[in-house]
């Protein structure tokens, strides 16, 4: 096998002076997330390139963190570099839609992760995780840990995001059947760590006897707890989050976190990136249509134990 592997190489070194820039390999992969900060965007970049370099293909990760005019920049390089396809993480469900549009007038393939546009026909594919599905399922979870019967806020992720609406009207459709449990509050955190614990804190003045926080991600809920613990409140309060990231796993071993509803973000950002191999080998995704949801999966603690690597939960 070495041997063989050898062979390869040094045939490739043999014809390096014909080749430059992306014609060394089948072309450039351009994959374009949010915030690798946060270990699920990080998770989606990392899968990504490494499927594309495994099919052949160069690949590079740029981040917009959530700004439009940075992701219309990255993809100005995606189109100078001549890349094959793009992967993208939208940044804004209206917002992004002219950025694609733009990749797509330079004849490159745009394949969305994680987030929607609200324009079909532009990207050759758009997958995403079933957010209503993990919506339910973690709000029933919640129900379970909390009872029927309570105070509780909720932590809205970002409003450019259509997961934020789709998630939050999840979770009011399982809870508006208890009609003991009131909501008291619900505020914005943006998907972010600190603004969830700001949020936090200023909720807690305003209702200090709440007994349950619903999160619409992992990161809003762990900056809750981390509010809560300062109040010294948390072993009153149950929290529930959304993602299934390394943190939030590590909250529910200890007990500060009730479950978190992971999102096969792996799975879908390696998908995204074959079918972009086949769209540029044949001219088609292989797949049935252009939106493609993805179950989400329950983590708590009587399963956690099968979480083997980030976003990843085993049989």
């Amino acid at each position: 096998m070495f041997k063989k592997g050898l062979r390869i190489v040094m045939a490739a070194v043999a014809v390096a002076p014909l080749l430059t820039g992306a014609a060394w390999a089948a072309g450039q992969i351009t994959v374009i997330v949010n915030d690798p900060s946060n270990p699920y965007w990080l998770t989606e970049g990392n899968v990504a390139k490494a499927t594309a370099e495994k099919l052949g293909y160069t690949a590079t990760v740029g981040a917009h963190k959530g700004d439009t005019n940075t992701e219309s920049n990255l993809i100005d390089t995606a189109i100078t570099n001549k890349s094959v396809a793009i992967i993208l993480d939208p940044a804004n469900a209206d917002g992004s839609v002219g950025a694609v549009k733009k990749a797509v007038a330079a004849g490159i393939p745009v394949f969305l992760v994680n987030a929607e546009i609200n324009q079909e026909g532009l990207a050759k594919a758009q997958l995403v995780s079933n957010n209503a599905q993990g919506a339910a399922i973690g709000a029933q979870q919640w129900v379970e840990a909390i009872g029927d019967k309570a105070k509780y806020a909720e932590l809205f992720g970002a409003p450019s995001d259509n997961n934020a609406a789709t998630r939050s009207n999840g979770y009011e459709t399982v809870l508006t059947q208890y009609p003991d449990l009131q909501k008291v509050a619900k505020e914005v955190a943006n998907w972010d760590r600190t603004q969830g614990h700001n949020k936090m804190q200023s909720m807690l003045q305003a209702h200090p006897d709440i007994s349950g926080v619903i999160s619409g991600n992992d990161e809003m809920a762990l900056g809750a707890i981390a509010a809560l613990k300062e109040a010294g409140k948390l072993a009153n309060v149950k929290v529930g989050g959304f993602d299934g990231s390394p943190d939030a796993v590590a909250a529910i071993k200890s007990g500060e976190l009730q479950y978190t509803v992971l999102q096969p973000v792996a799975v879908f950002s390696q998908e995204a990136v074959k079918q972009a191999d086949s769209f540029i080998k044949t001219g088609k995704t292989g797949a049935k249509s252009e939106k493609q949801l993805f179950d989400c999966l329950l983590i708590t603690k009587d399963n956690v134990a099968k979480y083997t690597a980030p976003f990843v939960l085993s049989e």
